[in-house]
């Protein structure tokens, strides 16, 4: 079993009910100084605890007593593939499986209006809304890093592409996108950045060793262009050989990033994610390699290539057209190369004297034991500039309570020096919005996502105050309007696409 393992065994729910007091965390900073709600841009180095909420005497009716749990600890998140996956399905004309579908990743597919950073390192934002539900509000807690701005300076990349050649990557929208973006990215690259490509079908094979783009783009696009699907799939042994391949074109003061092009429908050979870890696990903490799962195809093995990305230290998305390819390979993986923080985590504490209960929508794979937040050991998320992470809560407030809500706190390692940081938001109950149509856009959009996503899941998440498919649709068409945000236009047809009669199953 595996460290990672134990400490995913020992984690505890996110949505118990709740008591004592400090500490908590996600992403992004805050404002809103006059309104109650709060964010701290300066980054706290060390262990040092956030401030605790202010002394109150505590209840004597054991009916109102705060419970023993108060904490929500989780590992940041920026996977969007189960929205990809999902638009995929709905406009195929079907229904995505409810087992794929993962809040988070609905609500971390959208751009946020949360401050950013100087330098490396996140704000904190933290506010809500009350819904329709009485007492039941939906709490945001926003992380946000620096911009990423290509024309900075970062460290050079060291890129190793593991490419999914078997015959299942041969459909349409496959392995010729895959192709086609590699083209356009290794024109984007720099010419101090490094590229490998790996293949895999029933074996794998190295068909370009780290090869420094200067004076060798030509080298590269011929390997591109050469690749062809063959035979079965045979994802451990592709992962292996690219892990072998990343390690042997190594190099220091670079970014070493693995980057897994495939639909993870394994078939041949090892197929267990855990197994599939395990084998590349002494590269990947000897050497700090990163993986980047890119997801395609209609059939698409969701679970295994999330389960990879989010416990081999990286993050996955899908892709299912030329749009979204090129901006995921011409534009995010150049521009967001380097990294502002290793294994960050957050933790949110909600005050037991104002709030009665709360649940952590999504994010059940990243949860992290509560005692653990402050233990470096223990993996987080790794996050580059440009991203913003969003952690949604369903929360009931105590009848007439006012106060102290809740305070979120993120830590994170500096990923050169490994040195610890944190930094924190609070949110006081007078900051709640009256409902969620008198919230910001930004905030109506989270709500319409993590909506969207309870409806496509059958109703697991529970959230209080959900509205009607139709009401749904409404909203997101409103808010594209709105935002004129082509992201939210997309949310509109993808909600309207669930409710066609073809996808009605």
């Amino acid at each position: 079993m595996t460290d990672r393992h134990r400490h995913r065994m020992r984690r505890r729910s996110a949505g118990a009910l709740l008591a004592l007091t400090t500490a908590g965390a996600l992403l992004l900073t805050a404002c809103a100084a006059d309104d109650g709600a709060h964010s701290s841009t300066d980054s706290k180095r060390g262990t040092g605890l956030p401030a605790p909420a202010p002394d109150r005497p505590q209840h004597e009716d054991s009916a109102t007593a705060p419970s023993s749990d108060r904490l929500s600890t989780f590992a940041l998140d920026v996977d969007t593939a189960s929205y990809g996956y999902a638009r995929r399905t709905l406009a195929d004309g079907a229904r995505p499986d409810p087992s794929t579908v993962r809040a988070e990743e609905f609500v971390n597919s959208f751009r946020q209006d949360y401050p950013r950073p100087e330098g490396d390192g996140f704000t904190v934002t933290v506010d809500g809304a009350r819904t329709s539900e009485p007492d039941w509000s939906l709490v945001r807690v926003g992380l946000a890093t620096r911009p990423a701005d290509a024309a900075a300076e970062r460290p050079p990349a060291a890129l190793t592409f593991v490419i999914d050649v078997s015959g299942s990557m041969d459909e349409p929208g496959r392995l010729d996108l895959a192709k086609k973006s590699l083209d356009t990215m290794t024109e984007r690259l720099r010419d101090d950045d490094s590229v490998a490509l790996v293949t895999f079908s029933e074996d794998a094979e190295t068909v370009l060793p780290m090869t420094r783009l200067a004076g060798h783009r030509g080298t590269v696009h011929r390997a591109v262009d050469h690749l062809s699907a063959r035979y079965s799939t045979n994802l451990g042994e592709g992962l292996e050989t690219g892990y072998a391949t990343a390690v042997r074109g190594l190099r220091h003061g670079a970014t070493n990033r693995v980057v897994l092009i495939s639909d993870a429908l394994a078939n041949d050979g090892e197929t267990d994610a855990d197994a599939l870890l395990e084998r590349i696990a002494g590269d990947r903490r000897e050497y700090g390699i990163t993986l980047f799962g890119v997801g395609v195809g209609s059939d698409y093995g969701d679970a295994l290539m999330e389960r990879l990305a989010d416990h081999g230290d990286g993050h996955t998305t899908y892709v299912s057209d030329t749009a979204t390819a090129d901006r995921v390979f011409c534009e995010q993986l150049p521009e967001n190369i380097d990294l502002v923080a290793r294994d960050a985590k957050a933790q949110v504490a909600f005050d037991p004297h104002t709030v009665a209960d709360f649940r952590l929508i999504g994010y059940q794979d990243r949860a992290v034991a509560d005692e653990d937040f402050r233990d470096d050991r223990v993996d987080g998320g790794e996050v580059g500039p440009g991203h913003t992470v969003t952690a949604l809560y369903a929360v009931r407030t105590r009848p007439g309570a006012e106060g102290h809500l809740a305070t979120a706190t993120v830590r994170w390692l500096d990923p050169g020096t490994r040195d610890p940081h944190e930094n924190t938001g609070a949110m006081e109950t007078a900051a709640l919005h009256d409902d969620i149509r008198s919230a910001s856009p930004r905030f109506q959009v989270t709500a319409v996502a993590a909506y969207f996503a309870d409806a496509l899941a059958d109703g697991a998440y529970d959230i209080p105050g959900a509205p009607s498919l139709a009401s749904l649709r409404s909203r997101a068409s409103a808010l594209a309007r709105t935002t004129e945000d082509r992201d939210v236009s997309d949310l509109a047809t993808a909600v309207r696409e669930a409710g066609l009669p073809g996808a009605a199953d």
